[in-house]
């Protein structure tokens, strides 16, 4: 599973708030008003002449080092900017109260400047010099209006030193704190590579004109990271397979996901799966991974697929060709069976004339068989010819309807053609045509008991000559539906199997897809089926305009 890193933190200038300070600015700032604090307490103890307008700016200095103790409940950029604001306005009444520059505390206007760097970001030290310049104005404008104050050298350098202290720990913590981002940023960033350099796969950053420029992972067999950096990925692909990376090269560039499979160059038996995608910068990523495996079994599949088309073929023109043989000999027995059976050359015994009969039977059967054979392995083999030519339609039916009529007398099954009185012209295969109809009315006639009935229709449907054959026999099961038109496969129980060979829907189906056509079948278990033939054989009539022809 691969995981992401997170991000590393970012700095207060981002805007987002934190809980809790850093406790080392916390601590700066309570020494800053500690120390503030025993120095205008303790001054006048020590000689430093602390009284007046000075202690009280001393105090007024404590202030923003106890506003800092704040952080340590919230902490953020308007947080620490208010802090700032604060020091700034602090260090102006300080430089007021004590003659500014020329006063004792003269070093406290640089305290705006110095909290600016321990508070961290370049936004707050310029805040903090502008605070800074601001205090010196405000020092400046006392001394103007006469206001002064004794001097006082002690508490100057007190001053002086508590303010480089302060400057001294503040750059400590503004650059240890910067450190401390570094050397997150720098761990996240090892953190990363290592991710990337131990992947499976191999990642690579891309130049637009296809230069690799960073390589992470590992390379796939038949790869290296020195000649991707070397050569280029062009130059590593094998001469034919490089069309098609340029391809996705340029598909990845215009902002889509692209995907390709290349041989190296100098791995000519391996095969390397790249997908490439758009950075927001404009250069590409892509992700490299071994291939063999997978081309191997489509390879694999393909060759086997090549052998068994191929030998389905054999087995088509096998029995186109066995039927031809067969077919020969049988139209001879059917022949001689036939004239024996009306004794043309003279009577036969009762008991001889029977095996005649059964003979011609068994044989018409028998040839009726291997013609579907031949005319389904002629249509799979590709070697099945439509004669085509424009004729009526009705016609064609007409004869099927006449074979079939006999067979349904004698089972006692009604048989209804409805055709349309106008002529039903088509462009189409005649005789294809009358064994459409003539195998969906046999399949009729032979699974519907008496007193049942079969009928037939025709019509003009736009382009579309549209065949129905109902009736109202055994019906077909919901799950043998979908197996109907394959070669060999048959419905129903043993029964009904031993009525059919399971070719007779099969070319009925392929004929119609030879035309163009297609064949539905809807069909309801114990109450009957109707079959459908739709193809677009029908020539439509000239429209009739009353313009004079030239």
């Amino acid at each position: 599973m691969t995981t992401s890193p997170a991000a590393p933190p970012s700095e207060p200038d981002a805007g987002l708030s934190v809980t809790g300070a850093p406790p080392p600015l916390a601590m700066w700032h309570a020494g800053w008003a500690t120390a503030c604090a025993v120095l205008a307490l303790g001054g006048r103890f020590l000689g430093a002449g602390v009284e007046g307008p000075t202690a009280l700016a001393l105090m007024v200095m404590v202030a923003p080092g106890l506003g800092g103790l704040l952080l340590l409940r919230g902490d953020g950029f308007r947080q620490r900017l208010g802090l700032l604001t604060a020091w700034s306005l602090a260090a102006i009444v300080t430089a007021v109260l004590s003659d500014g520059l020329g006063g004792p505390l003269a070093a406290f206007v640089f305290m705006p400047l110095i909290a600016g760097l321990a508070l961290g970001g370049v936004r707050l030290g310029q805040m903090g010099a502008l605070g800074s310049g601001l205090a010196s104005i405000g020092g400046l404008a006392a001394v103007v209006i006469g206001a002064s104050t004794a001097d006082n050298a002690v508490l100057a350098a007190l001053a002086g030193v508590l303010t480089a202290a302060a400057a001294a720990l503040a750059l400590r913590l503004s650059f240890s704190a910067r450190q401390a981002r570094l050397d997150r940023a720098e761990a996240f960033m090892a953190r990363s590579e290592a991710i990337l350099t131990s992947q499976p796969g191999l990642t690579v950053v891309l130049a637009p004109s296809g230069r690799v420029l960073a390589a992470y992972g590992a390379p796939p067999p038949g790869l290296t990271a020195e000649v991707l950096f070397d050569q280029g990925l062009i130059a590593a692909v094998h001469g034919p397979d490089r069309p098609a990376v340029l391809s996705g090269l340029d598909k990845a560039l215009n902002g889509l996901d692209a995907q390709t499979r290349f041989a190296p160059r100098e791995a000519l038996d391996r095969r390397v799966m790249l997908a490439l995608k758009r950075l927001e910068d404009g250069r590409l990523i892509g992700q490299m991974h071994d291939a063999t495996a997978q081309y191997a079994r489509e390879a694999a599949l393909d060759a086997a697929r090549g052998e068994a088309e191929a030998r389905d073929k054999g087995k088509t023109r096998f029995l186109a060709a066995m039927s031809h043989e067969l077919r020969t000999p049988l139209n001879a027995v059917v022949g001689f069976s036939d004239i024996m059976r009306q004794s043309l050359f003279g009577p036969l015994p009762p008991k001889y004339a029977d095996y005649a009969v059964s003979i011609h039977e068994a044989g018409g059967h028998l040839l009726a068989v291997i013609n579907d054979v031949l005319d389904v392995s002629k249509i799979e083999a590709d070697r099945y010819e439509l004669a085509l030519e424009r004729f009526d339609a009705r016609d064609a039916l007409s004869e099927a309807v006449a074979m079939v009529r006999l067979n349904a007398d004698e089972k006692g099954v009604a048989l209804t053609s409805v055709l349309t009185p106008e002529p039903l012209t088509v462009m189409a295969d005649r005789r294809a045509l009358k064994q459409i109809t003539l195998n969906l009315l046999a399949n009729a006639v032979k699974f519907t008991p008496a007193p049942g009935s079969v009928t037939v229709s025709a019509e003009a449907v736009g382009p579309y000559l549209e065949i129905v054959v109902a009736d109202t026999g055994v019906g077909i099961a919901a799950e043998d539906l979908g197996r109907l038109g394959r070669p060999f496969e048959q419905a129903g129980d043993a029964g009904q199997k031993k009525q059919g060979t399971g070719l007779g829907l099969a070319l009925v189906r392929s004929l119609t897809e030879l035309h163009g056509g297609r064949l539905m079948v809807d069909s309801t278990l114990g109450e009957g089926s109707a079959f459908t033939v739709r193809m677009p054989v029908v020539e439509l009539a000239p429209p009739v305009t009353n313009e004079p022809v030239a």
